[in-house]
């Protein structure tokens, strides 16, 4: 099969950001072609950057940036719920000036009246300016890889929620990966487009559901903003303009220092985001005391993985099982038919979105195993015995990793455990409940769904 590339000619050429020789470079977008230098001994605009760089229709130029500036002034134009929130935006803002991923997602949410749409403008405006900052969601692959190719960060305003497809592709594009498509009008050429984008999303409620898109995001909630306080949009802009060039020289400050830090800095335990961990890391004391980030990030991850545990019947119902016990060990069949007995004779627990047969339950507890996993349940797939029945085992690892980021993070207490049960603990389980027929089941049938949910597109 015959294969095109998606920039014919423009292989090299970049969007806004480069790197090259231990230096970020970030076009400014003017008709002069300037582009500022960040290196470990500081930073300058340069009339002849040693890169290429490319310039799509919508682009605007950012203000040249300013020295003497504080990141502290950009807190007052957001509308933010808390201090924390306000470092992990820094440090968002910071990982957007690497170039080629991967990049965590930022999830913005909150009620009518919160500024989502605002916020997410004003962040762009700091980066990737554009004609169009904020657009909506896309319809299919080909329309989220042509944003990817006329823009560097994409912001996707006022979302409702995320398709499979959507979220899949977005996970991609944040971690760096290729896409390829069926060209138009052709029956056996393909359109191929390689990169990574930093990704913003905003919607009334939290959008991201699927654990792999949102072990890779920051999600942020904003409060409404009262009447009293409101300024009209115009004023806003008007005094975000007049401050915009010095704190982009803030973040470009933090960058020297980051640059010149990050061969030293030492995680206790690398995050899944480790390269965006390390980084905020290394850039921080030119920002606030060191250790700053790693305890609002430890905390964001923890309520986000709590909100998606508690959103996911199967991830919740296991949860509930280890609130009890230490271990548990049975099929998917087991598992399945108890929670779906409880839930046909209780109303008050009547879960919505359990999986309709074992199958897909086992397929779900695969996908909710790092989540289980970072609150300190274990989960392994097995076969056993001479016949190689399918098993499932569920173990409390007395230990919970969500907020240990790096070495100046708080260490909690140890998760307790439940009461000690040997693995016949299935029994104890699945005995107050009729098991009904046998039902031929294996934790492996979720292999099928699992390679649905890959990264490749193709």
């Amino acid at each position: 099969m015959a294969a095109a590339a998606l920039l014919p000619g423009d292989r090299g050429r970049h969007v806004r950001i480069a790197e090259h020789a231990g230096h970020i470079y970030l076009d400014v977008g003017d008709e002069h072609w300037r582009a500022v230098e960040i290196g470990p001994d500081g930073w300058h605009v340069i009339g002849c950057s040693p890169v290429r760089f490319r310039r799509p229709a919508g682009m605007l130029p950012l203000p040249v940036p300013q020295q003497g500036g504080s990141i502290e002034s950009l807190n007052s134009f957001l509308n933010l719920a808390s201090r924390d929130d306000f470092v992990l935006i820094v440090a968002w803002l910071l990982a957007t000036l690497r170039s080629g991923g991967p990049y965590p997602l930022l999830a913005i949410s909150g009620e009518q009246g919160s500024a989502k749409t605002v916020l997410s403008k004003l962040l762009k405006a700091l980066i990737d300016p554009n004609a169009a900052p904020v657009r909506s969601l896309s319809r299919e692959e080909r329309e989220l890889m042509i944003a990817a190719k006329n823009g560097y960060l994409l912001a996707f305003d006022n979302l409702s929620g995320l398709p499979v497809w959507l979220s899949d592709a977005l996970y991609r594009l944040a971690s760096g990966g290729s896409f390829a498509v069926r060209q138009l009008y052709s029956d056996d050429e393909e359109v191929l487009f390689e990169a990574a984008r930093p990704i913003l999303l905003n919607g009334i409620e939290e959008v991201i559901s699927r654990p792999d898109l949102g072990d890779r995001a920051i999600f942020l909630t904003l409060a409404p903003i009262d009447e009293v306080q409101r300024l009209p949009e115009s004023e806003l802009w008007r005094e975000f303009e007049i401050a915009r060039p010095r704190i982009l020289g803030a973040l470009l400050d933090a960058a020297v220092h980051g640059l010149r830090a990050m061969g030293r800095v030492h995680l206790d335990r690398l995050p899944r985001m480790a390269d965006f961990a390390l980084w905020a890391a290394a850039c921080e004391p030119a920002l606030w005391p060191a250790g700053t980030f790693a305890r609002a990030y430890g905390a964001n991850r923890r309520t986000a993985i709590e909100g998606m545990i508690d959103a996911d019947p199967v991830a919740a119902c296991v949860r509930e099982i280890m609130a009890v016990r230490s271990s548990w060990t049975g099929s998917a069949a087991e598992l399945w038919r108890a929670d779906a007995y409880r839930s046909s004779h209780d109303l008050l627990s009547e879960r919505t979105g359990w999986p309709k047969n074992p199958r897909a339950l086992a397929g779900r507890l695969r996908r909710a195993q790092t989540f289980l996993r970072a609150l300190g349940i274990d989960i392994a797939f097995s076969r056993e015995g001479r016949a190689g029945s399918r098993i499932i085992r569920i173990r409390a690892t007395q230990e919970n990793i969500v907020s240990t980021v790096s070495s100046v993070c708080d260490q909690p207490a140890p998760r307790p455990a439940g009461d000690v049960c040997d693995d016949d603990s299935r029994s104890d389980l699945v005995g107050r409940y009729p098991m009904g027929p046998a039902c031929v089941t294996t934790a492996d049938d979720a292999d099928g769904a699992d390679a649905n949910a890959g990264l490749h597109f193709g």
